[in-house]
Parts: structure tokens; C-alpha cells; sequence
């Protein structure tokens, strides 16, 4: 059985390949996709900058662009390039839930649930765009709406750890304190790092 190749390797593979043919936006993508998983993040930039100079539709390297200016903290550039991705593609689900992420990230999720609405209706599997809906539902005060977004998130994952958070942020203020007790603590075992000051107030209900 042929081993895996490493992260090196790969980005190896894709220069040379580059080599032969410098003018192939996908390859560069591909190359960019390397130096980002090694956090390489000005030199993946113009990988895909490249990328879509030779490929102007070429989407994913728009919400890759928009992820690493996430990653730096600009919301606006990365509300930019995720903006770029959907007028290139406009079925194309992540940029809009990416959107509707930055969106929460402003504390505006009136703009938020338009996008995510959006995306889940392209793709009702986006997990993470179900999660982040139920967040933004929760920004509005709307709880129950808030609730079936997690939990639909959950159908598709149950281990997904910012769903059992949302649950249990909706479920507390319902006052409903089993449940969000319950879904803390499997936020909790997946990995997730709930608010201290949420931990201690769900400490008077165990």
C-alpha cells in the first residue's frame, strides 16, 4: 500500500507541476492549499492570487483568501473575498455561510441569518452553517428557532461541540436547566471551551 505524502511532498509535487504548467489557476490553488496547512499564509496568498488571476471563477481560492484573512483577524477582508467567491459562483454554499460567520463575528446577525439561510438552503448538510445559525438566532432572542438550527446540526454530527454549546446557552435561557446542563457537558467532552462564567452559573443546577 503506497504511503501517504506528507505536507512537503506535496507542496514539492505541486511547484513542479507549476514548473511544467504556470499558468494553471487550479494548481496554483492546490499549491496554496499546501502552504496553508504548514501556515504559510503571505506565501499562500499569492498562490491565490495567482490562482485567480489565471481562473477568475475559481471560488474556492475566494473563500480561501477570505479564511486567512479570517485567520488574521479582518472581518472586512474577509467579507470581501467571501462577496467575490459568490458573485463568481453563486451556488456555491461556503462563502455564505462564511459571510454569515463574519456577520456574527460583528454582532450583526440580522445580516448573518440572510446569508446562512442562504447557505443551508444550497447545502443542507453544512454543519457548521446550522451551528452558526443557531447562534445568530440566538442574538435575536429566538430561542426555539435557535434550538432546531443546533439540534439540526447535531443530526448531521452529534459530536459537534458548538451545536451542544448553543443548546445549552438557548436551553438555559428557557430556563429549561437539565437540558442545558446536559448539552454543556457534552460540549465540554468534544472538545469545546464554554464560557467560565456560564460554567459557574450552570454549577447551581447540577
Amino acid at each position: 500500500m503506497k504511503k501517504p505524502k506528507t505536507t512537503r511532498e506535496y507542496i514539492e509535487d505541486q511547484v513542479a507541476t507549476l514548473v511544467k504548467s504556470p499558468q494553471c489557476g487550479t494548481t496554483h490553488y492546490n499549491l496554496a492549499v499546501g502552504l496553508i496547512a504548514e501556515g504559510r499564509w503571505d506565501e499562500a496568498v499569492e498562490e491565490l492570487m495567482a490562482a485567480v488571476n489565471e481562473c477568475p471563477t475559481l471560488g474556492e481560492a475566494y473563500v480561501a483568501l477570505g479564511g486567512i484573512q479570517l485567520h488574521k483577524g479582518d472581518l472586512d477582508a474577509c467579507i470581501h473575498f467571501n462577496q467575490r467567491a459568490i458573485a463568481v459562483r453563486p451556488k456555491f454554499a461556503q462563502p455564505y455561510g462564511n459571510l454569515g460567520f463574519a456577520y456574527v463575528q460583528r454582532g450583526d446577525p440580522e445580516t448573518a441569518i440572510r446569508f446562512l439561510e442562504k447557505a443551508v438552503s444550497i447545502n443542507p448538510e453544512f454543519i457548521q452553517a446550522h451551528s452558526t445559525l443557531a447562534s445568530a438566532y440566538f442574538m435575536q432572542g429566538r430561542l426555539d428557532e435557535s434550538i432546531a438550527a443546533a439540534n439540526k446540526a447535531l443530526e448531521l454530527d452529534p459530536t459537534f461541540p458548538v451545536a451542544h454549546n448553543n443548546l445549552a446557552l438557548a436551553y438555559f435561557e428557557k430556563r429549561t436547566y437539565k437540558e442545558a446542563v446536559e448539552h454543556c457537558d457534552k460540549a465540554l467532552a468534544h472538545g469545546f471551551e464554554v464560557e467560565p462564567e456560564f460554567l459557574k452559573e450552570l454549577e447551581r443546577y447540577r
